[in-house]
């Protein structure tokens, strides 16, 4: 029986949902942000996301060809990119192989349902998602099931099948499926969960996979070439090869691939947090403080803010402020307390920077540095001349008689905190949003919508489109983002039914706009032509409907 694997003391993982807890004055930070309203106070439990919690695990794979085994482990990163964009918190890959380490189970290992639970309550997931996949005859048939770690409770099984070739769209669906058996709330169509892949080749994809598997550093850069050579765009894989190329060292080559991912991505916090450590170790400290405030000004993580702190203290310059900031923030965390202390010395506050030395010992008694910058304080030592700033990345690395101490740069990201703010965030957004009246609930949605569908976020968007048609049936600018949900995900039939509907609440340039698209791929250029003009009677200066006017020109179709 699974029992008998349990030979060794286990440590537990630290949980999800005490880590939220670790960041309870950066949370209250951001509902200050964010203007909660008045007389709103969270709960004991406010930072735990309630039932959302969810471990998908490698599918099992029982087509016999060995080959094929990377299919199995592609189900969790699909199911993770689709699970997330239905607002439920996945567990990552690295989260649950630190789980698997320190359970003593090896890289491989398939849990049977007792390890199963285990391995969810160690991780504190609320559900599991274990399957498995059959290959024959180049069609790939999919089951799985949903485990309710709770009640201990296995839903039936959920199945797809389709051809090998279509893997995406069997994930996709299976994905829903299991959104849909989790949370019957969720309203997102299937057909924008199975346009949710965009343009990514499959066998991208396949080198993606293996290459984030692989072991050997050499074999894993290759495969994540292979997958962003064959698919320009592909975030994840340019994101994984970046943080590859900067474990390597390669510094230089790791922020040109982290720099090709836009600002716009999801993907754009982590990438510039690595792309501030690149250029931090390769001296180029304006361009270090550029990227990490880039992220600080999005999700102001204590690690984030000491770095832009220290990259901005590597120019010469003062960056008290942005330390006490992450102090604040982490007030349990040694390194922030040293690095403000180093700064409040070199500014001459030598009380304060007494203060701060003695907490840092307080919670890293055998602090060596700590220990010299003390005495130093204490001797009456002067502080190091901040024109020196910029050359002490030199001094510290070879002997010398002068004592010249150097605020410590965070070189870890915890993709997990990261993750899990982004979602405290959104809840705390959508307890704001629901004490606003109906109607400015709609807009605030709509605008979070249209913010997606710029990122390419298809499903995520459809989700805050259908939140503002909860809060107000009669917003025709979320009848008309919904038209633009379909029209890209290909159901041109229902974009044409949103966007008349749209119409018929209120004229709207949007809803005009998805028509005229729909009317001139049907080659019906005068109706697209009174579409364009009309959406321009109404805004004069949009950009796409004057995009369409030049394109009808292009066929010899001028405005009526």
């Amino acid at each position: 029986m699974d029992v008998t694997l349990y030979t060794q003391p286990v440590r537990r993982f630290p949980s999800i949902r005490s880590a939220f807890r670790g960041y309870r004055l950066l949370f209250a930070f951001f509902l200050l942000v964010l203007s909660a309203p008045a007389g709103y106070s969270q709960g004991p439990d406010s930072s735990t996301p309630a039932g959302r919690v969810i471990l998908v695990l490698p599918f099992e794979n029982r087509s016999g060809q060995a080959d094929l085994g990377w299919i199995g482990d592609s189900f969790p990163d699909t199911l993770n990119q689709r699970l997330s964009s239905a607002s439920f918190l996945t567990i990552s890959r690295d989260d649950r192989q630190y789980a698997l380490d320190h359970l003593g189970f090896p890289a491989d290992f398939r849990p049977t349902r007792a390890t199963t639970i285990r391995i969810a309550q160690t991780l504190d997931a609320n559900y599991v998602v274990i399957g498995s996949y059959n290959v024959a005859n180049g069609r790939i048939s999919v089951q799985a099931q949903v485990l309710e770690v709770k009640e201990l409770r296995m839903s039936p099984p959920i199945e797809d099948s389709n051809d090998l070739q279509r893997l995406f769209d069997v994930q996709n669906t299976i994905a829903w499926k299991l959104a849909r058996s989790i949370d019957p709330h969720f309203s997102v169509a299937q057909q924008t969960f199975l346009a949710a892949s965009g343009q990514i080749k499959l066998s991208s994809f396949e080198n993606y996979i293996r290459g984030i598997g692989a072991t050997a550093p050499e074999e894993r850069i290759r495969r994540l070439q292979l997958a962003v050579k064959e698919s320009p765009g592909y975030t994840a894989a340019l994101l994984a090869l970046g943080k590859t190329q900067y474990t390597e060292r390669d510094y230089d080559h790791a922020a040109a691939t982290l720099g090709q991912i836009s600002s716009n991505d999801r993907s754009s916090l982590e990438a510039n947090f690595y792309l501030g450590l690149a250029r931090f170790n390769s001296g180029r400290y304006s361009e270090a403080e550029k990227a990490f405030a880039f992220v600080a000004s999005r999700l102001p993580l204590p690690e984030v803010i000491n770095n832009q702190a220290v990259a901005l203290s590597r120019q010469g310059h003062n960056a008290t402020a942005l330390f006490q900031r992450a102090v604040a923030a982490d007030p349990k965390d040694a390194d922030y307390h040293y690095n403000l202390a180093v700064a409040l010395f070199r500014a001459g506050d030598a009380p304060g920077a007494q203060r701060e030395v003695d907490l840092t010992l307080k919670l890293r008694p055998a602090d060596p540095d700590a220990s010299s910058l003390k005495a130093h304080i204490a001797h009456g030592g002067p502080p190091p001349s901040t024109q020196n700033v910029t050359t002490l990345k030199t001094a510290v690395s070879a002997p010398s008689p002068a004592f010249e101490p150097l605020e410590r740069i965070r070189r870890t990201y915890s993709e997990a905190s990261f993750r899990q703010a982004a979602f405290q965030i959104d809840q705390m957004r959508a307890i704001r949003m629901a004490a606003l009246p109906p109607d400015e609930q709609a807009t605030q949605y709509v605008q979070l919508g249209r913010d997606y569908l710029a990122q390419g976020l298809i499903p995520e968007a459809e989700g805050e489109f259908q939140s503002a048609l909860a809060a107000s049936q009669h917003s025709a600018s979320a009848r008309a983002g919904l038209a633009e949900v379909r029209e890209q995900s290909g159901d041109l039939t229902a974009a044409r039914d949103e966007a008349q509907l749209s119409l018929r609440l209120s004229p709207n340039a949007p809803a005009y706009l998805v028509l005229a698209r729909l009317e001139l791929n049907g080659n019906q250029t005068a109706a697209s032509a009174a579409d364009v003009s009309r959406a321009l009677k109404l805004e004069p200066t949009n950009t796409a409907a004057l995009g369409m006017k030049q394109a009808l020109a292009a066929r010899g179709q001028s405005l009526p």
